[in-house]
C-alpha cells in the first residue's frame, strides 16, 4: 500500500461461542480468506450482541432477527452467514406437563430473542422472566428463580440436545410450529453490517462470509481446536450435532425462501406490535 492508499481500518466482527458461529468464521477470523478490510474476532454471547447492535456497536455483528427489526435503520442482513432451517426451533420445556401456558412463568433467554417472539405469539398472556439462555435449565429444574417459582422455560441453541438430562419434558417445539403454520424454515440468527457501509463493502464482506463458510466446509478438521476452544464443557458429539442442525444451505445463501421466511417473521411481529414496520430492503445485494 502507498500512503495514498492505506491499510483499510479494522473492522470488529461480533459472534457468539456457539459452534455453528465459530465453523462459519473460523477462516475469516484466521486470515485463511480474502477480506475488504483486516477483521477483528469479538466473542460474546447472542444476547450480548443484540443490546450491543441496539448501541450500533459493532460494525459486523451476529443477532437474533428479531433483534434485527429493532435496528433495521441502522443495519441491513449479509445473506450468509446467518441460522435458518428447519428442525431448528426453540422448544419449551418443563418438568411435566402443563397444558396451555398462558398465565404461566416462562423463563425466556432474552427480550429480543426470535425464541421470546414466537413464545408470545403463541402464547400472548405467557409471563415471561429473562435470565442467560444457559441459566434457563438449571432453573426450571430447581422449579424456580431467586425465589420466584417458574413453570416452564424457552431454551435455545444446544440446550435442544441435553435438556433430558436436566430431567426436564419437551412442552412444544416452537419451531415446528411454525413450519406447520407457514410452510417456511424459521429465521433464527442473521449477520448484519452497517447500513453506512458503502455497497461495495458490503457486498465484499458477504462474499467474504461465504469463502469462509466454504473454507470450513472444505477443511472440516481444521476449525475443530478453535471450536472446542470456546465450546466450553460441550461433549464432543453435541458440538458436532450442534453444526449439522445450525449450519445449513441457507447459511451460505439465504435464498428466495429464506427472505420470505424473513419477510414473514418482520409481518407477524409488526401485526403482533413486537416491531416497527419498514420498507428498507433486509438483505444486502451485489453492488
Amino acid at each position: 500500500m502507498t500512503s495514498a492508499d492505506p491499510t483499510p481500518a479494522p473492522l470488529d466482527l461480533g459472534y457468539s461461542f456457539c459452534p455453528n458461529d465459530t465453523f462459519i468464521f473460523y477462516a475469516l477470523s484466521h486470515g485463511k480468506v480474502a477480506t475488504p478490510a483486516p477483521v477483528r474476532e469479538v466473542l460474546e454471547d447472542v444476547q450480548t450482541l443484540n443490546d450491543w447492535a441496539s448501541a450500533g456497536r459493532l460494525p459486523i455483528t451476529k443477532i437474533s432477527y428479531r433483534a434485527y427489526f429493532e435496528v433495521m435503520d441502522e443495519y441491513v442482513a449479509l445473506r450468509s452467514g446467518g441460522a435458518l432451517g428447519r428442525g431448528v426451533g426453540p422448544l419449551v420445556v418443563a418438568r411435566e406437563e402443563l397444558g396451555d401456558l398462558n398465565g404461566k412463568t416462562v423463563l425466556s433467554p432474552g427480550a429480543l430473542t426470535t425464541a421470546e417472539l414466537l413464545l408470545k405469539i403463541v402464547y400472548p398472556e405467557v409471563k415471561v422472566l429473562r435470565v442467560r439462555y444457559d441459566e434457563v435449565m438449571p432453573a426450571v429444574e430447581r422449579g424456580e428463580l431467586g425465589g420466584v417459582p417458574v413453570d416452564a422455560g424457552l431454551i435455545i441453541h444446544e440446550s435442544r440436545f441435553t435438556y433430558p438430562q436436566h430431567g426436564l419434558t419437551k412442552l412444544l417445539d416452537l419451531g415446528a410450529w411454525w413450519e406447520k403454520d407457514t410452510g417456511l424454515p424459521l429465521p433464527l440468527g442473521a449477520i448484519l453490517v452497517r447500513r453506512d457501509l458503502p455497497a461495495q463493502m458490503q457486498w465484499a464482506l458477504n462474499q467474504a462470509v461465504r469463502s469462509s463458510l466454504e473454507y470450513a466446509y472444505a477443511h472440516p478438521q481444521e476449525p475443530k481446536a478453535y471450536i472446542r476452544q470456546h465450546a466450553l464443557e460441550m461433549a464432543d458429539e453435541v458440538m458436532q450435532a450442534h453444526i449439522d442442525l445450525y449450519v445449513n444451505d441457507f447459511s451460505l445463501d439465504v435464498g428466495a425462501e429464506g427472505v420470505r421466511a424473513v419477510q414473514e417473521l418482520h409481518r407477524r411481529a409488526v401485526a403482533a406490535g413486537a416491531a416497527r414496520a419498514s420498507d428498507l430492503p433486509l438483505f444486502v445485494n451485489p453492488a
